[in-house]
């Protein structure tokens, strides 16, 4: 009996990409499954047929040599192949709740597992994520139970090996013509068996502590910043290695100074006096206090650098600036002599600024026309 074309038997055309031919095997492979129709023959052929054509259409070589000669091309031998369903292993085992298929490939689960990872979040303040600092945590986790060394057999008892899957972790079973391994149910896939169960650790080989670590927070870290510290999470099961802590790092708001990325911001009142005639101020830093020099005629709103005052680099090189604003205060209270001197200010002022009303009044028209 002659053979149907592999592509017409996967319903993909010959231009198909090797995704397209992947696909339609697999949606096939899944609805003639053996364990979705027992005892169905016709399922059954059109499992092994689908599995034969993506054995040849699924190789590039093969599948070249097809479209050339056709069966021919790719020999007499071809056939139903089992050595193809490695790779769809965690199809069958999503739908069917099965694992290897044919012995194609171990699924046995390492009986290590490594410890799950841990988050601890610390407040710090402004200045401790500028120049760092040295802090202690409290952080509770799982850590292997010293009583039973991890193992979750009570003292002077061994886990056993499991009866049911004999140390192999899975079973396996005849279904139709396949050979398929699921994980053991009694030893859940980790081939021992404890039969006298810690007290300590109830046999799960861990106990709940907290433990106080010393963590080293370099200077120039930001709001947001995590810091790994390795073997700080839960202990591995069965010997496995423990997990990592991650601490992320949420730094107070300042009441004087802002930061942007490493330069830091702040803005200082100045009196009307000091802009209009200069005069050198006293500016607080993130270390100590700094002098600087006001210009003469200085606006409110002006801004001044203060090289290097700013906040570390988190690479140790260099670090940044510090931006002071400043504005003018106008005062709220006024004696009779200040008064009088700033009346006299101002009269003096109306001649000088003439000129200057006069160009804002003709910019005022020439916007409203």
């Amino acid at each position: 009996m002659s053979k149907r074309d592999y592509y017409e038997l996967l319903g993909v055309s010959r231009s198909a990409s090797d995704q397209e031919i992947k696909s339609a095997y697999r949606k096939l492979a899944v609805k003639y499954h053996p364990d979705k129709n027992p005892g169905d023959k016709e399922a059954e052929d059109r499992f092994k047929e689908a599995a034969e054509a993506y054995s040849v259409l699924g190789d590039p070589q093969k599948r070249a040599q097809y479209d050339r000669f056709g069966h021919s091309g790719v020999g007499a031998n071809v056939g139903f192949d089992p050595t193809i369903f490695s790779e769809f292993g965690d199809i069958f085992g999503d739908f069917f709740g099965f694992g290897d298929i044919f012995g194609t490939g171990s699924r046995r689960r390492s009986t290590a597992q490594r410890g799950s990872d841990l988050r601890y979040d610390l407040e710090i303040s402004f200045m401790d994520a500028a120049f760092g600092l040295k802090t202690k945590i409290k952080v509770p986790r799982l850590e292997t139970c010293q009583s039973c060394s991890g193992s979750g057999a009570a003292k002077g008892s061994s886990p056993i090996t499991c009866p049911t899957c004999q140390g192999h972790g899975q079973v396996r079973y005849q279904q139709g013509f396949f050979s398929i391994s699921r994980t053991c149910q009694q030893c859940q896939g980790t081939g021992r068996v404890v039969k006298n169960v810690c007290k300590e650790c109830r046999g799960e080989g861990r106990v709940q502590t907290e433990e106080t670590l010393e963590v080293k927070i370099p200077a120039g870290v930001d709001n947001g910043s995590r810091l790994r510290i390795a073997g700080g999470g839960e202990a591995g099961l069965q010997g496995g290695p423990p997990g990592d802590l991650y601490v992320v790092l949420f730094v107070k708001e300042h009441e004087f100074f802002e930061r942007q990325e490493n330069n830091v911001y702040c803005t200082i009142p100045i009196s009307f006096p000091q802009a209009a005639l200069g005069a050198e101020i006293i500016v607080p830093t993130l270390e100590g206090e700094e002098r600087l020099q006001i210009p003469e005629g200085t606006q409110s709103g002006s801004i001044f650098r203060i090289k290097g005052k700013g906040i570390p680099s988190l690479n140790g090189k260099g670090r940044g600036d510090q931006f002071v604003t400043v504005n003018i205060a106008t005062p709220t209270k006024l004696n009779r002599e200040q008064k009088k001197l700033l009346e006299q200010f101002a009269e003096v002022s109306k001649v000088e600024n003439r000129p200057l009303e006069k160009k804002i009044l003709d910019k005022v028209k020439d916007i409203f026309g």
